[in-house]
């Protein structure tokens, strides 16, 4: 019988993870549409609002479909509270949980991943700082832009 079950659910949740997957494209191509200073400047108003409740519920959605089911104890901390979230060891698939539940703030990521086709978009929304690889000052731009964005006074989401 879970055999069974198993022919019968994955192929529906592969469908709606796809689904949510390309809804949560389109948000995010929405939301960075005609962007002004895009990359150098936080996003505003319905556009961030776009990013953190949209792709959130989103992301939440996609989880809950995979079997996951995540309770929060305790309260997230705002972001005057703390601008940076510290997330280790940051290696899993498992981090987007982290990112969902935190209002999807910003994340420290390599430059190759801007590129990939549909993430890339997803994540261009969530204002990653971005480390170059081949940039042999890429450590100390990237040290400089957090603590930037740190101090920007809620300008810019959280980093985590």
């Amino acid at each position: 019988q879970t055999v069974l079950q198993g022919i019968i659910l994955l192929p529906l949740r592969l469908i709606s993870i796809t689904f949510i997957l390309l809804l949560a494209w389109l948000s995010a191509s929405i939301a960075t549409f005609c962007q002004p200073g895009r990359g150098f400047l936080p996003l505003e108003g319905w556009r961030r609002r776009m990013v953190q409740t949209t792709l959130s519920g989103l992301t939440r959605t996609a989880y809950f479909m995979m079997g996951f089911q995540v309770k929060v104890k305790g309260k997230v901390a705002s972001l005057p509270e703390a601008p940076i979230f510290v997330a280790a060891p940051h290696s899993s698939f498992f981090d987007g949980i982290i990112c969902a539940l935190t209002g999807m703030p910003s994340i420290v990521s390599r430059a190759e991943n801007l590129s990939t086709p549909i993430f890339g978009t997803i994540l261009r929304s969530l204002q990653p700082v971005v480390v170059s690889r081949q940039d042999h000052d890429s450590r100390k731009n990237t040290v400089a832009e957090i603590t930037r964005r740190a101090l920007s006074r809620g300008q810019w989401p959280q980093v985590i």
